[in-house]
């Protein structure tokens, strides 16, 4: 059986089980985290049609910044501490560990490929050339983003950090919470 074809089953799989569990999950952080598993294998599918750009973008934009902004969001209106605290699933923490050390060995191994790939062994001679010999589009656009369209991309930029430091001073203000749970009014030096 082809490799290519057990990445794509698998991620296959990864993407219908996460878009599944992220309809019946009753928790609003888990449906997020399973909207990244999903952001991850479409950056696999793209992989696989050797879209490489498009992966990482997927990766970088979507499932890095967006997710964080998303769980951002997901933090200031509020989880049950009650809820966080307990354990749904008995074992989990288990589960956790050993699919965060087979990671760790994936990561470790696909960094010991690529030193080798880089270094030209004896597998690998002449295939770090081959693969750069084209490039695609990425320099294209590389050159587009950082000459015709700087001012767009800063300005975008610029937009993103303003906003997020809004919603931070604005959830400042409305933190506070007396200890019957009602949001206190912001005093003047607040309000000033």
């Amino acid at each position: 059986m082809n490799l290519e074809i057990l990445v794509f089953g698998a991620m296959f799989v990864m993407a219908l089980g996460c878009s599944l569990a992220m309809l019946f999950a009753p928790n609003a952080v888990h449906v997020a985290l399973f909207l990244v598993g999903a952001q991850v294998a479409l950056a696999l599918a793209f992989l696989l049609q050797g879209a490489f750009f498009v992966a990482a973008v997927q990766i970088i934009v979507y499932a890095g910044a967006i997710m964080v902004l998303f769980l951002f969001v997901i933090m200031l209106l509020g989880v049950d501490v009650r809820q966080a605290l307990v354990e749904p699933l008995t074992g989990q923490r288990g589960i956790a560990i050993l699919l965060g050390a087979l990671l760790a060995v994936g990561l470790v191994f696909v960094a010991i490929q690529g030193v080798q790939l880089a270094a030209g062994g004896a597998d690998g001679a002449g295939a770090l050339t081959e693969l750069n010999r084209d490039p695609g589009n990425v320099i294209g656009l590389a050159r587009a983003l950082f000459s015709r369209y700087l001012l767009p991309f800063e300005v975008t930029s610029i937009l993103l950090v303003v906003a997020i430091v809004g919603v931070m001073v604005l959830a400042r203000r409305l933190g506070a919470v007396e200890s019957e749970g009602q949001v206190q009014a912001p005093t003047e030096e607040e309000a000033a």
